[in-house]
């Protein structure tokens, strides 16, 4: 069951108030673009193009964008400033259409494994364990059964914070002690998760960047112990990204896109932001799904990404 066209109006409610602050300052640098101009010049593109760099976009993403824009210019003629939003918002979503092809599920979809096993990686303080909580809910309500893995065994606080997620969430946390072999956690938690007919299996990590090497070498170990209970484990390789940062994202992604194999990631935080323009430049550049935005603390502000809602969100004027 794809999850496009199953947009609820209170998703897209929750999606237009958490880019409220980001939706503000891109239309209003896109006016000043346009102001004093009827028709879609070369000024105007220029103009344009700095309004999406300085909104977070990117430079790759932005000349991308502008491109598409002048080839869709030259071949419709004409075009005036007042049809600018619109065509920028159809070229935008359309490269990210492009560019990532993946279908994302919803929560309620059959899973592709049992156990799914899913291993979030990120740095510090970006909001991996919060999401990690988060999913776990969203899991639950969909009447899936989850349980977490704490094996970011280098602070105590993360183990601590993953315990009372699972307590508020109601599922099970397993753990050991504080700094023990974080492959040894996963271990742990995959047999118990064989044993008693998990379906969702997220695994916490260490969030430290300082050594790329020593990050391979464990994110490696981890993957390569989990699979000696789960062969294909794991299934996804989340890495949490967070949005209110702006570029500084974009060079945790390049690091942790270098050190191991991600394959979805999810972009928290932008509710409390004006850099939502960075979504749409890390869906496009790393060529990895975006598969879930934070866009409040409440459980459910973690939505699923749905491209064409999130670019109509952020660049369509009411």
């Amino acid at each position: 069951m794809a999850f496009f066209g199953l947009f609820s109006k209170e998703k897209k409610e929750t999606l237009d108030k958490g880019l409220e602050k980001s939706k503000e300052s891109v239309l209003s640098k896109i006016s000043r673009a346009i102001v004093g101009k009827s028709t879609v010049d070369d000024e105007v593109l220029d103009n344009l193009e700095e309004a999406l760099i300085t909104s977070d976009v990117g430079v790759d993403t932005t000349l991308r964008i502008i491109e598409r824009i002048q080839e869709r210019v030259a071949r419709d003629k004409y075009l005036g400033t007042s049809e600018l939003n619109k065509i920028l918002t159809e070229e935008t979503a359309a490269l990210l259409q492009e560019n990532n092809t993946d279908d994302v599920l919803d929560f309620d979809a059959p899973l592709p494994h049992k156990p799914y096993v899913i291993m979030v990686v990120g740095v510090n303080g970006v909001g991996k364990t919060t999401t990690i909580g988060k999913l776990a809910y969203q899991y639950k309500q969909a009447g899936k059964r989850v349980m977490l893995g704490a094996a970011d065994t280098f602070r105590a606080a993360a183990v601590e914070q993953l315990c009372i997620w699972g307590e508020r969430v109601g599922v099970p946390v397993v753990k050991q002690q504080m700094g023990s072999d974080p492959a040894s956690v996963a271990f742990d938690t995959l047999q118990s998760a064989v044993a008693n007919d998990i379906d969702v299996v997220l695994i916490d990590t260490a969030g430290r960047l300082h050594n790329k090497i020593n990050l391979m070498n464990e994110l490696t170990k981890i993957r390569n112990v989990m699979q000696k209970v789960v062969p294909d484990a794991p299934h996804d390789v989340m890495l949490v990204l967070d949005g209110s940062t702006g570029q500084n994202a974009f060079e945790q992604a390049k690091q942790f896109t270098k050190a191991t194999k991600v394959t979805s990631l999810a972009v928290t935080k932008l509710d409390g932001t004006a850099k939502g323009g960075v979504v749409i430049g890390i869906s496009d550049q790393f060529k990895i799904p975006v598969k879930y935005i934070g866009l409040g603390e409440k459980m459910t502000d973690l939505q699923v990404f749905n491209r064409e809602e999130f670019v109509s969100s952020l660049l369509t004027l009411k």
